[in-house]
């Protein structure tokens, strides 16, 4: 049984969710599970459409509405059948959009969950008319987390009971589902944090002790950096569970940071190739031991550099230390660096206004406070000597370490 993992951009048009299909068709003679991601930039759709009527301004859904429209009706010879279904989602849409009284985050999830719901009836349509036996399943009554909106923590062996009752549908044919949504016990919409639908694949490949799981995206693999802003950017061939754990943890975009615990606690192997060129190999991460590896440039934007002044001159100690970390972990802000000197204990973090308030108002009296924005942290793991001038050559570097095998640098954009 296996796994395969759709994102946004493979399904952003009639053209791309035929090419996906195609993918399918050629794989679905064995057991399959399908994650999609929304539809191209519906999630960032969805977001504006949400900010906007909590600020009390206008939020039509014409532009979302006719966007998923206008694809029906390229994919489809005749759209009776999904219109009225498609209507129902967007009137939920329309009316959970009004749910302005429930806290920012949980409405977060309530709306953005709509993405996924409208792109993964409009694909399972599309494969059941292409003669393919699909059940469409609802992530947010498997995929069970607790009531951290916006980055819910999975509740493992609730999940693991129910996506195990899938068993018989997989025998029947393809299980469809949607990606980076879950859901509470008690029937709240939840999601797993932004670019999710890896890790939901990863919950399903685990749960299904799948052979192997596949993530399809615009690239030929994992390179050793971004192609858009470094051209040189080299495919890696095959890559350690550990090696692309750290590479997500500092950053790296192709995976998303949760995905690879669960896979390699089972030893399946993750596949990321393209659905450009869905006959070539990309990238394999699996248990193996690469000797003399490339160094892989990654390159962390919106950062925050925010340093912790102890008031009467004493010096910054575990008891400090203890109180900053303890308002972290509760405001569930994720540290991308520190350093501290004898007076001053510094972190940089992605940047959220309203994460970054809350906890200066909680630490003020204990600490002045000073933070900067707008920030990019360069992170060179295997780095050679050659490669840390190459990239720090020019730059107004606010914050600089070195360690035996990674080289890391925050400066100003």
């Amino acid at each position: 049984m296996k796994v395969f993992k759709f994102g946004g951009a493979s399904i952003k048009s009639a053209e791309a969710i035929r090419n996906m299909a195609s993918i399918v068709q050629e794989n679905a003679q064995k057991e399959l599970v399908v994650v999609v991601s929304a539809m191209g930039k519906t999630t960032n759709a969805l977001e504006s459409l949400l900010d906007k009527k909590r600020k009390g301004e206008d939020s039509e859904l014409n532009e979302l509405s006719k966007y998923h429209f206008n694809i029906c009706d390229a994919l489809f010879d005749n759209t009776e059948e999904i219109t009225p279904k498609m209507n129902a989602l967007l009137t939920e849409l329309e009316d959970n959009l009004t749910q302005t009284s429930l806290p920012y985050d949980q409405h977060y999830d309530l709306v953005i969950s709509y993405g996924e719901l409208l792109s993964s009836l409009i694909v399972s349509e599309y494969l059941i008319n292409k003669g393919l036996n699909v059940s469409l399943v609802d992530s947010r009554k498997y995929v069970i987390t607790d009531d951290n909106y916006r980055n819910g923590y999975i509740d493992w062996d609730e999940t693991a009971l129910r996506i195990g009752k899938l068993r018989p549908q997989l025998e029947q044919g393809l299980i469809l589902t949607q990606g980076f949504i879950g859901g509470t016990k008690d029937g709240h919409t939840t999601t797993l944090g932004r670019e999710g639908s890896d890790y939901t694949a990863a919950i399903y490949s685990f749960c299904l002790d799948a052979e192997s799981m596949t993530v399809w995206k615009d690239v030929p693999g994992i390179l050793n950096a971004d192609p858009k802003r470094i051209k040189e950017a080299e495919l890696f061939h095959e890559i350690a569970y550990k090696e692309a754990s750290e590479m997500t943890y500092y950053g790296a975009s192709v995976i998303h940071p949760k995905t690879i615990k669960p896979l390699a606690n089972k030893n399946i192997p993750l596949f990321v190739r393209s659905f450009d060129d869905p006959k070539s190999v990309g990238t394999i991460i699996h248990d193996c031991e690469v000797k003399h590896p490339t160094p892989s440039i990654i390159i962390k934007e919106n950062q925050c550099l925010v340093s912790f002044n102890v008031l009467d001159y004493t010096f910054i100690n575990e008891e400090n230390l203890s109180l900053i970390f303890q308002e972290l972990a509760g405001l569930d802000i994720k540290i991308n660096i520190m350093q501290n000197s004898a007076i001053s204990f510094s972190i940089v973090v992605d940047y959220r206004e309203d994460k970054l308030e809350e906890l200066i108002k909680v630490l003020k009296e204990h600490f002045e406070i000073k933070y900067n924005t707008g920030l990019e942290l360069i992170t060179i793991k295997n780095y050679r000597a050659e490669t840390i001038s190459q990239y720090r050559s020019g730059k107004n570097i606010l914050l600089e370490q070195t360690s035996r095998n990674n080289y890391r640098a925050l400066y100003v954009v």
